[in-house]
């Protein structure tokens, strides 16, 4: 098994899509890279922690590359736009790959390099992890009735998963 985070703006909407990604056996919502310890969504929300809205996700390298998932992480968020994802504004929802060791951060530039595009994606070492609240946990498939869902979430799964199928 291997882990990588990743942040694509609001965590519900990337864990919601990496959930469904074949060799995924785990993903966690959570808050990294920040310099207040132990933050909770609160301070998150005032995007004065420092931390980014992550996604840790546990994965089956012999099932899903690397590689692979840097492919859909650039497939289902925005690189281009400097701390927003939509409507979701600030440095919390910045575009950032967190790698934890070289070959994760050489893999990730080199990806990058290759989209030859305006590109504002963050490659950091990942510093800590905290876990969100568990009511961030498994949101979209806990809430898929509640309006950001319905209006955000389902039609970027659907979106994506209509183009790989």
């Amino acid at each position: 098994m291997q882990t990588a985070y990743f942040a694509g703006g609001c965590f519900w909407c990337v864990e919601a899509i990496f959930q469904r990604i074949n060799g995924v056996s785990r993903v966690e919502s959570g808050y990294c890279n920040g310099h207040v310890e132990s933050p909770t969504y609160q301070d998150i929300c005032t995007g004065n922690s420092g931390h980014a809205e992550v996604v840790k996700i546990d994965f089956d390298e012999s099932l899903v590359a690397f590689k692979q998932l840097l492919e859909v992480f650039f497939a289902t968020h925005d690189s281009t736009t400097l701390n927003q994802q939509g409507n979701d504004k600030g440095t919390q929802y910045r575009s950032a790959v967190f790698y934890i060791n070289t070959e994760q951060k050489k893999q990730a530039n080199k990806f990058i390099e290759k989209m030859n595009d305006n590109v504002v994606t963050e490659v950091s070492e990942l510093d800590v992890f905290y876990p969100a609240e568990g009511y961030h946990q498994n949101y979209f498939n806990n809430n898929p009735n509640q309006p950001y869902c319905n209006m955000l979430i389902a039609p970027k799964i659907n979106e994506f998963f209509g183009k790989i199928s």
